[in-house]
């Protein structure tokens, strides 16, 4: 790197680019189209958009967030992110949700036009990290490789064989880059023995989904491996309507996007793919089990919220959030969840199914 170089690099900024366009079935009915789990206070004072926002606000190097959501939670969104304490430099608000690829878009051509330099730190916003520093520390470990033109994603070291995750092939490390490794391939969510054998390698990481790269470089990758994700996103963003609270992309154009994930459309097929491992106690909170492996526990091993009684009973979750009180007897390794929206029960190893039944109950909900 020339000196040139080095002293732009030194003063690009880092844009947290956060991402909030999930319908949160895995959690109902505590989340619920209309609340989904971003907007919900699960492990702390602060809810799941809050903690994210509050990981990369205040810090030096660090940039306004930009957020892409959905019409549906435009007042959620701002709401949140000012409690947060912070104002955030734009949100767009995607007409129809397109997944991550076409989300990405939006900011990152935004974002060129307005910084060249810029990196974009892309998070979800639903996920939980326990130790913020060693996620601050691989963030400058893929700081050089980012400005450098890789596209960095953050790989989890694993605690355990788990089927819910795509996984990620650490490859030989990136010369001169202390931290950094090639990505040596993308596996997609395994049954268990096969999850096994990866963890067994000492060599495969968890995909998390967050990334951190310019937004000059995933264009041009964009537009090289995915271009009519690249194309209709461009148009959208031509013909946007900003009226300086939200940007708008245009309807029309931004319906030819396909829905792709960023995975698919780029990560897998890119040569520039790099990966930082980091042990930062992440979890994406995806599951009703998830959630009671990372909450405090009573000495049943149960977890009890609100107006609820686990009498004689062992491993359990029961939350009551403004619906009918809970008294459990007895009861091993369930979920009860109690709101004013519908009633949960099920055994806690069924947490991975829910989707079919909440899904069915929205839609019987909706029916009337």
């Amino acid at each position: 790197m020339s000196e040139s170089d080095a002293a732009i690099g030194a003063k690009a900024l880092i844009y947290p680019v956060i991402l909030s366009g999930g319908a949160g079935t895995r959690l109902w009915p505590l989340s619920r189209p209309d609340t989904p789990k971003q907007f919900l206070t699960l492990l702390g004072p602060g809810t799941m958009m809050q903690e994210t926002v509050a990981r990369a606000t205040g810090r030096a190097g660090f940039a306004p967030p930009l957020v892409v959501s959905g019409e549906r939670h435009v007042t959620l969104v701002a709401q949140q992110i000012r409690e947060a304490g912070s104002e955030p430099a734009a949100i767009f608000l995607e007409p129809e949700g397109r997944n991550t690829a076409g989300a990405i878009a939006l900011a990152a051509y935004w974002l060129a036009e307005r910084d060249a330099e810029a990196l974009m730190l892309v998070m979800p916003s639903d996920h939980a990290i326990a130790d913020v520093e060693s996620f601050h520390r691989a963030i400058a470990a893929a700081r050089p490789a980012a400005l450098g033109g890789r596209l960095v994603t953050f790989g989890i070291r694993p605690t355990h064989a788990e089927t819910g995750y795509g996984y990620i092939e650490v490859g030989d490390a990136l010369a001169g880059m202390a931290g950094v490794h090639h990505v040596a391939a993308f596996v997609e969510k395994p049954p268990l023995e096969t999850a096994r054998t990866l963890i067994g390698t000492g060599r495969h990481c968890w995909n998390g989904g967050i990334f951190l790269f310019s937004a000059r470089a995933y264009a041009q990758e964009l537009e090289r491996l995915a271009p009519e994700v690249a194309d209709a996103c461009r148009a959208a963003m031509r013909a946007a309507r900003d009226d300086g609270d939200y940007i708008r992309p245009d309807a029309a154009a931004f319906a030819a996007c396909p829905g792709i994930s960023i995975d698919y459309a780029i990560m897998e097929k890119t040569d520039r793919a790099a990966v930082v491992p980091v042990d930062m106690g992440w979890s994406d909170v995806g599951s009703w089990q998830a959630l009671w492996a990372l909450k405090d526990r009573n000495g049943q091993d149960s977890i009890c919220e609100g107006a609820a009684i686990d009498m004689d009973g062992h491993g359990n979750l029961i939350i009551v959030d403004d619906g009918p009180p809970v008294g459990a007897m007895g009861m091993r390794d369930c979920v009860i969840i109690s709101t004013a929206a519908g009633i949960l029960v099920m055994p806690r190893e069924r947490s991975a199914d829910i989707r079919a039944l909440a899904d069915a109950m929205l839609k019987r909900a909706e029916e009337g």
